[in-house]
């Protein structure tokens, strides 16, 4: 049988605040398979975005297995942790995130600095990802002359420039109106399945969860009901 995309085992994440600790994660278990779409649902401070940064390799369980496409993060660390994460993950962020006095081919390419591309290769890479996302008429656009949809779709080219085979959303629609929140929804249904990447988004609207293949409740630190569904992809 094949191996998860993403292993975790016993995971347990604590904070300290004003003396106190708090436990956000609570000897977590889960899997998900290479190739899924997953939705992670729980209300604030159920520990959901704590989850996808260690699965991200931003943050670093205090206890238990945080495996992602081979590697054992919990060991991970320095450089070879930035390395594998340029390689494996791309990131979408609830608030875009984008450089404001940089272009939208130049905010694309950004992750590809860390790679030894040419120049011109690196641009060539950042306007393909521009023309998957429908945007390849905005390379020389800054983030101010677009909107939020615009913006959001930039952040998603430029998280899938480097080809990673993960792609963690956190809240990617929380900033947008209907119309701009479906044209990203779309392209994540794209991106799964035309493209294969593996999608873990957090979301609190439980439509945008129905993109999903399964959707994952989390509660208090712990996990809830694993609900498996049909994707709207499948449904259109």
């Amino acid at each position: 049988m094949a191996q998860p995309l993403i292993r975790l085992k016993d995971v347990t994440k604590t904070y300290t605040r004003g003396g106190e600790t708090l436990t956000v994660l609570n000897r977590l278990a889960l899997d998900m398979e290479e190739g899924g779409y997953f939705a992670l649902m729980g209300p604030s401070g159920s520990g959901k975005t704590t989850l996808l940064n260690l699965i991200g390799g931003l943050d670093r369980a205090d206890h238990g297995l945080v495996a992602v496409a081979g590697e054992d993060l919990t060991v991970l660390e320095g450089a070879a942790l930035s390395a594998w994460r340029a390689r494996t993950v791309g990131f979408v962020f609830q608030g875009f995130n984008l450089i404001p006095v940089l272009t939208a081919l130049e905010n694309v390419e950004l992750p590809l600095k860390l790679t030894g591309l040419s120049g011109k290769a690196r641009r060539e890479h950042a306007l393909h990802a521009l023309e998957l996302v429908g945007l390849s008429d905005r390379a020389k656009h800054r983030p101010g002359q677009l909107s939020g949809g615009q913006e959001q779709r930039v952040a998603i080219a430029r998280a899938v420039v480097s080809d990673p085979k993960l792609i963690l959303a956190d809240e990617p629609t929380g900033d947008l109106d209907r119309a701009s929140a479906e044209q990203v929804l779309t392209l994540l249904d794209k991106l799964n399945t035309q493209m294969k990447k593996t999608i873990l988004m957090v979301t609190h609207d439980p439509h945008a969860a129905q993109h999903a293949r399964t959707i994952v409740h989390l509660d208090k630190g712990q996990l809830g009901r694993i609900e498996h569904n049909q994707p709207a992809a499948a449904r259109a």
